[in-house]
């Protein structure tokens, strides 16, 4: 669901600009507040890249010739928190404009705010976690993860409407657009739905600690700290879970490799679910619209410049392709996420910690 500038007006595309950067900065100043950041450095890391190599997988919808991907928002909020979320899954949008030209330039503030901002900010908090609330349990998991990704991703695709829609730069009708954007994306959040799931369960039975921080326990752990229990549990709990959190981290990691590197390959040629609806609303042909607007021009030749592997292939592959450009594609994107998510996650504690000091000083 990643837009091109095509479908957007330079209006448009700013003010998205605009609101993702301000949830983004929103979001930074709700870390500097979280006592559990630290412990999740890490995991922005790793899931960071995680989401990359997972997202270069299509799988194709039986019976409509058309493929989706995972978004990887609701994973990323469950896994870190929906502010830490937002930031990682920014680092992968980011890192696939710039290096892969997925997604255009102009369009990187929508696909932040329709991939990120909503799954992360809005769904994950009204959705997701008041389901896991009570008691966390794989039925629970299910739900919750088949629900809040079939949501965000149906807003995610009307945003894209809406969007397209005001910029009116395109001769798609509002309608019918509507009309294949969201069945299609209703069967790609379903088997995202599925996948989240399934990656959950597995994250819960090995380190439950992690959704249990972010759902149901956020409250107790807060009356510990003010009671001046939380550090002696705290130290208790990093000796218990500090050697499961490792194992986690580097399963995570092979699973990226193997990803990234391997199973890639094996990916659908379908159009992705936007693609195939902008061919039924438009006509055969019709996956990449094109704009006349100077500015998305220039963005182009900046991106062209800036993408050392244009559709997660080499430059020069030509047409048919080469037999190991998306493995490299999807190792280097992969470690490129993992450096971006990991430095602004790093640079963030690092900051925090400066704070700390200088009032201590004082």
């Amino acid at each position: 669901m990643h837009m091109a500038d095509a479908l957007l007006s330079v209006a448009v595309g700013g003010t998205m600009y605009a609101a993702s950067a301000a949830a983004i900065g929103y979001s930074i100043a709700k870390i500097k507040k979280d006592e559990f950041y630290e412990k999740k450095i890490p995991i922005m890391a790793v899931a960071g890249a995680f989401i990359f190599a997972a997202q270069m997988i299509d799988i194709a919808i039986p019976g409509t010739g058309s493929s989706g991907h995972i978004g990887g928002g609701i994973l990323l909020a469950a896994l870190l928190g929906a502010f830490p979320a937002l930031l990682t899954i920014s680092a992968v949008l980011i890192i696939q404009c710039l290096f892969f030209a997925d997604g255009g330039l102009l369009a990187l503030g929508s696909n932040i705010f329709n991939l990120g901002v909503i799954p992360c900010l809005f769904v994950y908090p009204l959705l997701f976690r008041p389901i896991l609330k009570k008691e966390i349990t794989p039925k629970a998991i299910w739900i919750a993860s088949i629900a809040a990704v079939v949501v965000g991703l149906q807003l995610g695709a009307f945003g894209v409407v809406l969007q397209t829609q005001a910029s009116g730069i395109t001769a798609l009708p509002f309608a019918t657009f509507a009309l294949f954007m969201q069945p299609i994306h209703l069967l790609i959040g379903i088997g995202e739905g599925i996948i989240t799931a399934s990656v959950l369960c597995f994250v819960y039975k090995m380190q439950p600690e992690i959704l249990d921080r972010n759902t149901m326990l956020h409250e107790s752990c807060s009356r510990d700290r003010d009671s001046g229990q939380e550090q002696a549990q705290g130290d208790e709990s990093g000796a218990r879970k500090k050697a499961p959190l490792g194992n986690l981290i580097i399963t995570l990691a092979i699973i990226t490799i193997a990803v990234g590197g391997g199973v890639s390959i094996f990916t659908s040629t379908n159009p992705t679910g936007l693609e195939w609806a902008i061919e039924r609303t438009a006509g055969a042909g019709a996956e990449e619209l094109e704009s006349n607007e100077p500015l998305t021009e220039r963005l182009a030749i900046i991106q062209e410049t800036t993408a050392f592997m244009p559709d997660y292939d080499y430059r020069f592959a030509g047409e048919d392709g080469s037999l190991t450009g998306t493995s490299v594609a999807g190792i280097a994107g992969s470690i490129l996420t993992f450096l971006l998510a990991g430095g602004i996650a790093w640079g963030i504690s690092a900051v925090k910690k400066k704070r700390r000091s200088r009032a201590a000083a004082s």
